[in-house]
């Protein structure tokens, strides 16, 4: 039996695209948003018919299987080093890429700008999702800023396709490059409480703490909350996930409080318990700074939280103004009084979780942000053609 499809519908019919995503520390590993972005989005395009290439860093995975939920995966090596690992790999990544069959190449990470000279050099379609302002951040003093906002700049100059995960976002990198870009957002998953007494195991109890969820890193204030809430009168706990990788005198200082109602579990990586955490929380606290769209944000909501957010025209997209959070301003004074205004309304804490996974469905789901990715990466495609 002759299978194939007619002439006039084979011309017609879009063909499956190659796809390679380069610039995190690869999949299925998830340490960062970028990996969760990865995890998420490159199995859903494979079911639906593409090609997906992720390149690893190769000192991460002990197994290296050549496809994981049909996902090809490149392993390379990198430069073992905190600042060289990841430019180190996403260089390697780069050469490698060049001589493959693909289509669309994606980069993630506005550190990445200068490895589109080479994709440009052959004309070869180059995406790069830029995410947040690094250059902004204090972890990035000094030199590591200078090169942060340069390499954000080169992002601008040679890949055909700037993404941005918020508006807001888009407006900053118009302002300061003139450079339009596709927004394109981040996404969350639907998450209900299935196990509430795995908490248990952390001494808490339902809806007897305030969650904070994030990296011990100055610009998502970590600090500045911790204090807020020593000098509260509230008699719930504040519960922080999250640390850092190494050494680090800021989040020494973070974790040096000797108040008995914070605790510091650390990160968490069992995700039934990191749900559990999230949906008997009392209220998500969300400090980050800097960003567009954030994931821990997401999540929150996608968990049926009450969020308290710094208040910054990012949270504030997200959160669609009033409409699904509450905010304080970047001082003491204003934590310990909202915590005070939620502490005693339980009423508002509850008319905030009922409506909370809406804007998730509405807005952010993962099947939607994958549509968006598949429909831009044919658009580029055809403009080839």
């Amino acid at each position: 039996m002759n299978r194939k499809l007619p002439k006039t519908i084979r011309r017609n019919y879009p063909r499956p695209l190659r796809i390679a995503i380069l610039g995190s520390r690869g999949y299925p590993y998830v340490y960062s948003g970028y990996e969760t972005f990865i995890q998420e989005v490159a199995p859903r395009l494979v079911s639906r018919g593409h090609q997906v290439t992720v390149y690893c860093h190769r000192s991460l995975f002990k197994d290296r299987p050549s496809y994981v939920s049909g996902v090809n995966l490149v392993y390379l090596p990198s430069i073992e080093k905190k600042v060289l690992s990841q430019l180190s790999h996403s260089f390697v990544s780069t050469l490698h890429v060049l001589f493959q069959k693909i289509d669309i190449v994606l980069y993630v990470n506005s550190a990445n700008g200068p490895m589109g000279l080479f994709t440009f050099l052959i004309n070869k379609k180059t995406a790069i999702n830029v995410d947040g302002l690094e250059w902004l951040r204090p972890k990035w003093k000094g030199l590591g800023a200078k090169y942060f906002r340069f390499a954000s700049y080169l992002s601008t100059k040679f890949f055909n396709v700037v993404i941005t995960d918020s508006e807001r976002m888009a407006d900053i990198y118009k302002s300061e490059f003139n450079c339009p870009s596709i927004t394109i957002a981040y996404g969350a998953n639907i998450g209900y409480s299935s196990k509430p007494e795995l908490i248990n195991k952390l001494r808490l109890t339902a809806n007897d703490y305030y969650l904070v969820v994030g990296r011990l890193v100055p610009d998502n204030n970590a600090d500045l909350i911790v204090r807020g809430f020593v000098r509260s009168d509230s008699k719930r706990k504040l519960v922080i996930l999250g640390d850092v990788p190494y050494k680090d005198k800021y989040a020494e200082s973070v974790r040096s409080t000797t108040d008995e109602r914070v605790l510091f579990p650390g990160y968490v990586r069992d995700q039934n318990l990191l749900r559990e955490l999230y949906c008997n929380s009392y209220v998500y606290i969300h400090g980050h700074e800097f960003g567009g769209t954030n994931p821990a944000l997401l999540k929150a909501l996608g968990y049926g939280c009450c969020v308290l957010a710094l208040d910054t025209q990012f949270n504030r997209e997200v959160l669609e103004g009033e409409k699904y959070g509450v905010y304080f301003s970047k001082n003491e004074e204003s934590i310990v009084k909202m915590l005070g205004q939620v502490d005693l309304n339980e009423s508002i804490v509850i008319q905030k979780k009922n409506i909370a996974r809406e804007r998730i469905t509405s807005n952010y789901t993962w099947g939607k942000i994958t549509s968006q990715y598949e429909e831009l990466f044919r658009s580029m495609v055809d403009s080839s053609n």
